[in-house]
């Protein structure tokens, strides 16, 4: 069944890929949208082994050399199970006396709340919190802040609230760990908090009850590269092996967190973690779990988004997502959580439904932004290293996915900034390039006094600054980044293609060779393949700027696909002429469609074929 996907994708093309290895392959030194085309190199010799070990098609096999997945840890790789992936959760600093913490508030009914960022990683982690108290027999109170009236993380107004509601335990999650202000006052209101985060951190811990962090300076977990939804399952482990410690009341039939899986997934996805060791197990099996339906929230999400039945990573990160999102954007922050966690089935359809409607504005919003900020954007990716635009009339809740494609756009790290009023703080959302450490050097913004509040990790930022200190922060961040920027610029502007072949070669068997060593993601992207000599035989807009299309090479083979927001660019106006000659680069998807399955593409990149 995948021999022709072995002769037009696999073998055939080895000689050709190692000669275009050393130089630009298909001679394409700028693409349409301005990148240089490499070949991934994979050693020949490796793949053979990858094959014979693992019974593997050669292009699995090229993919994982390719990727550096090494021989001797391929096997975790291509099965990731929680059995030989989960790590012990006492290697977290913290750990212990968090369990410990959590599992007392349980056993003696000691009111507790959990404060959530407003973002899909911190909905799934409070999700699962919630979800986890509730088995136990106990409520967990739902906070999470207000995008435009608190902004993000922890503050004293939200402790004092608390306090004031009888609440004596609060866990926050996502959040916390830069908190020092705010968790002093908790301490001085006599509350108890446990902070389970992930966020880069650069000092010592705040003052806690707990501070659990793979990120802190001290932690020897090896696990930094968790979201918050990862910490937040280990820490239900490391509270489940405390309450059988104890011998608690129900000890012996305690949450199967299995079940949370999915929860943990969306969230490692959505934030944009790299999908290897434990995170791979986490979505892996975290799509089983999603596949059954039994979170009720995530399945109506999933039926109004006419996705019902479907579970792949795409559905986590591009539909189940963005919804989810939706509401910390433009709504009632809360509403991610109380989904997650509802076990009403009418309640799980109303917040679905909400969800559905704020993410339709959510949409519009963007695309308003976006008209607006693009040519501005433009002008200063001429001027500085670091792209920063912005307006008081921008809505905070949809600047980091602007700031995304922008830099998508640029290829320049991007912060957008919005706000309330001009008369207030703007808050900016940034995204970086790869090899470009945004998170530190807006933590090193902070230091040098120019922000209120700052901080994140390597791709992505968070920011509150008065609008009279942007320029100042342009120039410092520009400064500061521009040597990585430089280092890194040939990596951001290159494009990787995992191997050329026939349009016939796109079909099911492909599809099949290729999830043998899924699910793909951060750190494991999807394959990218060249289809030399191509033209395209059929175009037409789809919802203002996708293209949907028709590819034929010069055996009269064809293979539709799609151009997601191409109007936008020169791929768009390629597509919609027609006839001419190009290489594409393209991903390849299985379409379901009224019971029919078929293989189609997603266009990544074209380069005029001379």
């Amino acid at each position: 069944m995948l021999d022709h996907v072995e002769i037009r994708f696999g073998s055939a093309m080895s000689a050709a890929l190692k000669l275009e290895a050393a130089s630009a392959f298909l001679g394409v030194q700028r693409s349409l949208t301005g990148r240089r085309w490499r070949a991934r190199e994979a050693d020949l010799g490796l793949v053979e082994a990858f094959r014979r070990r693992f019974s593997l098609p050669e292009i699995a096999a090229r993919l994982l050399v390719g990727r550096g997945v090494a021989l001797e840890s391929a096997e975790n790789f291509l099965d990731p199970t929680l059995k030989a992936l989960f790590p012990d959760p006492s290697s977290f600093a913290d750990m212990d006396e968090a369990a410990r913490a959590i599992e007392d508030a349980i056993v003696s009914g000691r009111p507790s709340a959990v404060l959530a960022d407003y973002d899909v990683d911190g909905g799934s982690s409070a999700a699962q919190l919630v979800r986890y108290f509730r088995a136990r027999g106990r409520e967990l109170k739902i906070y999470v802040p207000d995008r435009m009236k608190e902004g993000y993380g922890p503050s004293v107004p939200a402790f004092e609230r608390l306090k004031a509601e009888g609440v004596e335990l609060v866990i926050t999650v996502d959040c916390g760990a830069a908190a020092e202000g705010p968790l002093n006052a908790a301490a001085d209101l006599g509350l108890d908090v446990v902070v389970l985060d992930h966020h880069l951190m650069a000092h010592d811990p705040p003052k806690a009850r707990a501070v659990v962090n793979p990120n802190r300076l001290d932690c020897r977990s090896g696990q930094g590269h968790l979201t918050a939804a990862g910490v937040v399952l280990v820490t239900l482990a490391a509270v489940n092996r405390e309450a059988r410690r104890r011998g608690s009341i129900g000890s012996n039939n305690l949450p199967d967190l299995i079940q949370m899986l999915d929860l943990a997934a969306i969230g490692t996805v959505c934030d944009v973690a790299p999908l290897t060791g434990f995170n791979r197990a986490i979505v892996a099996q975290g799509l089983k779990i999603l596949r059954n339906g039994k979170n009720i929230g995530l399945a109506a999400l999933a039926e109004n988004a006419g996705r019902k039945g479907h579970a792949s990573v795409y559905d986590l990160g591009f539909v189940l997502g963005p919804r989810i999102n939706a509401g910390g954007r433009v709504g009632d922050a809360s509403l991610a959580t109380r989904l997650l966690s509802t076990e009403d089935v009418e309640e799980a359809r109303e917040l679905a439904s909400t969800l559905e409607a704020l993410n339709q504005e959510r949409r519009q919003r963007e695309a308003e932004m976006l008209a607006e900020a693009e040519t501005a954007a433009i002008a200063e990716a001429e001027k500085r290293a670091v792209v920063i635009v912005g307006s008081h009339t921008w809505h905070p809740g949809v600047i980091g996915i602007a700031a995304g494609r922008l830099k998508d756009r640029l290829m320049k790290p991007t912060i957008v900034l919005g706000g309330v009023s001009q008369h207030e703080p703007a808050k900016g959302s940034g995204r970086s390039t790869p090899g470009v450490n945004l998170g530190a050097a807006v933590a090193a913004a902070k230091e040098a006094g120019l922000l209120i509040n700052g901080g994140g990790h390597a791709a992505a930022a968070g920011l509150t600054v008065e609008w009279e200190q942007v320029e100042a922060l342009k120039d410092f961040l520009s400064e500061r980044l521009e040597g990585e920027l430089a280092a890194a610029e040939g990596e951001a502007r290159a494009l990787s293609i995992d191997a050329a072949g026939a349009v016939g070669a796109v079909d099911l068997s492909l599809i099949e060779a290729l999830e043998r060593i899924g699910p793909y993601g951060q750190g494991h992207p999807e394959p990218v393949f060249a289809l030399p000599d191509v033209r395209v035989s059929f175009a037409k807009l789809v919802k203002e700027d996708h293209v949907r299309f028709t590819l034929e090479d010069a055996r009269g083979a064809r293979v539709g696909g799609i151009a997601f927001r191409a109007m936008k660019s020169p791929i768009g106006e390629a597509l919609m002429k027609r006839d001419a000659a190009y290489h594409a680069a393209v991903r390849v998807k299985k379409n379901e469609w009224n019971d029919t399955v078929r293989a189609e593409v997603e266009i990544v990149d074209l380069a005029a074929a001379n």
